[in-house]
């Protein structure tokens, strides 16, 4: 995460939860950096260098108003001011990981070969739950190649509980021996 994405996400986390609209802001937060995602040339178009401070900011002004709360149409227009919309993303990143860290709120990374079904992942979630003391929000992850089991990536730890982590452990028994 960049210091500029730290700062400017963590001001606006601040000035929202203050005003106790931490959640919803949030939510907006994480649909813009979805929709910046899928419409870059929007995004570059508000970077644009080439069109004065006034322009870039009269079409954030335009697309965003009535559609996002207050906070967040000026907190777009500053990064836009600033020529740092590009850090949108990191700015969103360091946003959430405050709200995490003050709703106790742990994100699991969770690889596994085949997506969860609905009984697994409740079960996951609530052992995680029980382990952290923490609401857990999980982010799956598909990958063959784990061949079966879970590996699990949370609060900077990992956890490699997959087939293929057993069998590499097997194969270096093996070759010692």
């Amino acid at each position: 995460m960049t210091e500029f994405g730290r700062e400017y996400g963590e001001g606006l986390y601040a000035l929202c939860a203050e005003e106790k609209i931490d959640l919803d802001v949030q939510k907006e937060l994480l649909s813009l950096r979805q929709i910046f995602r899928e419409n870059e040339d929007f995004v570059k178009l508000l970077g644009n260098m080439t069109l004065s401070k006034e322009e870039r900011v009269a079409i954030a002004d335009a697309a965003f108003t009535g559609q996002v709360h207050e906070y967040v149409l000026n907190f777009i227009k500053i990064l836009v001011e600033r020529g740092s919309i590009h850090e949108f993303s990191e700015c969103v990143s360091a946003y959430q990981d405050c709200y995490n860290r003050d709703h106790q709120v742990a994100v699991a990374e969770v690889t596994t070969a085949k997506p969860l079904n609905d009984t697994q992942r409740k079960q996951l979630i609530a052992r995680l739950r029980q382990m952290t003391g923490k609401e857990i929000e999980i982010k799956e992850k598909i990958d063959p190649s784990v061949m079966g089991g879970v590996l699990l990536n949370m609060d900077g730890k990992r956890y490699d509980n997959t087939v293929r982590s057993r069998l590499t452990a097997i194969k270096q028994t093996m070759s010692e021996e």
